[in-house]
């Protein structure tokens, strides 16, 4: 699979990001080409080779000649990219970017989404900027955009709402569950747009993965910094993981003196709140008492709740936590049509072999109980319909 690592050392901004994009090779010419396509007049782009700290990267410019509506709304952006000649995913994922940003904007400033007026965001450089992002990541073949950690930076910063503490407020917003973190004073290093397009278009956020890097490029920022290069850093290439691969985070928590009444009500709130999965293993403890080892897997944003949650259902003082690696075959879901009506299954790959067909619990029993047959019926005849399809489609 075709993937985009984002190296936020420095902070993301839409600008750095399309220099990275065009430092790794996606053509200047033909990005120009498809953002003249969004019939919005009053600017002129261009990239040049910059250093910073020594190191090389692209910094492309956006020059605004007629600025245009002061304020647009999320409307506007919406009828200006759909009626430009955009193909639709592009468009779908453009337009996900900028709802992303009214939902951050309408909870900041307390108002409906069709309310929020766009200020900096809907000026044309940021169109530009989120349009062609996901229109370069496109042209790239990228089909998968993960991230490292990100720099907000510190201190504060000017826009048209005046002086904020940075990371600004919508930045912060569209950060939550993300992790963050920020480095010096450097003023602001991350953009509600460079948050915007990770919080978006990202599907997770950690070290480098198995990748068979083809393409490297850096983006550069506005501003030099005293400390560290102000680029953002891209790793294009194939991801070389068996199936899919991320982290995530293990809590764990050794109870022995827990009703066990509690423990189903416990795993439900564990749930509500974004566990993976959550499981009991029975353990001897110190002077041979008996236990329960209670371990929650989930996504590292979801930490903090989750271990929240533990301390309020659970009779535990501590928490251990650790992160892992985790290998998952590659997973889609269908359904078939049974003599037993609809039932859904999961189909799981591995190397690009079917391995796994699990037809789904909740669909079979609902069709064991409306025809009246046995369970295990159900399971077979998904399963032999499922693998006929995929037989199917296999054949010449």
């Amino acid at each position: 699979m075709r993937t985009a690592y984002f190296d936020c050392f420095s902070g993301i901004s839409g600008d750095m990001t399309l220099g990275a994009l065009i430092d790794a090779g996606l053509s200047f010419d033909e990005l120009r080409a498809h953002l003249a396509t969004l019939n919005v007049p009053g600017y002129d782009l261009s990239a040049e080779k910059v250093k910073k700290h020594g190191i090389a990267g692209t910094k492309f410019h956006v020059e605004v000649r007629d600025p245009g509506p002061h304020h647009r709304r999320l409307q506007d952006i919406e009828a200006l990219i759909r009626a430009s000649a955009l193909e639709p995913p592009v468009q779908d994922r453009a337009l996900a970017v900028f709802t992303h940003l009214a939902q951050a904007e309408a909870t900041i400033h307390q108002t409906h989404l069709d309310q929020v007026h766009f200020h900096e965001v809907g000026a044309i450089d940021s169109i530009v900027d989120i349009v062609g992002t996901v229109m370069g990541l496109h042209l790239l073949g990228v089909q998968r955009i993960l991230a490292s950690p990100i720099n907000v930076g510190a201190g504060f910063v000017r826009t048209t709402h005046g002086v904020l503490p940075v990371p600004a407020p919508a930045t912060a917003e569209l950060l939550k569950g993300i992790p963050t973190y920020a480095r010096g004073n450097d003023g602001e290093l991350t953009t509600p747009t460079g948050a915007a397009l990770l919080a978006t278009l990202a599907e997770r956020f950690g070290p480098l993965p198995h990748m068979c890097v083809e393409h490297i490029g850096y983006g550069a920022g506005t501003k030099d910094l005293p400390q560290a290069p102000n680029l953002l850093r891209v790793f294009i290439g194939e991801d070389t993981s068996r199936g899919d691969a991320d982290m995530i985070t293990v809590l764990e928590a050794n109870r022995d003196d827990m009703n066990p009444e509690w423990f189903e009500h416990a795993q439900e709130q564990l749930f509500v709140q974004g566990a993976l999965d959550v499981f009991y293993t029975p353990i001897f403890m110190k002077k041979n008492r008996p236990a329960t080892k209670l371990t929650v897997l989930c996504e590292g944003g979801k930490v903090d709740a989750i271990v929240d949650a533990l301390f309020q259902e659970t009779s535990t003082f501590g928490v251990r936590a650790y992160e892992v690696r985790r290998q998952k075959l590659h997973r889609v879901s269908q359904t078939v049509d049974t003599p037993y009506g609809p039932v859904a299954v999961k189909i799981g790959r591995w190397r690009g072999q079917v391995v796994q067909i699990s037809p789904e619990y909740e669909s079979c029993r609902q069709a064991a109980r409306r025809c009246g047959v046995p369970l295990k019926d159900i399971y077979q005849a998904a399963e032999a319909q499922a693998r006929a399809s995929l037989d199917d489609i296999a054949a010449p």
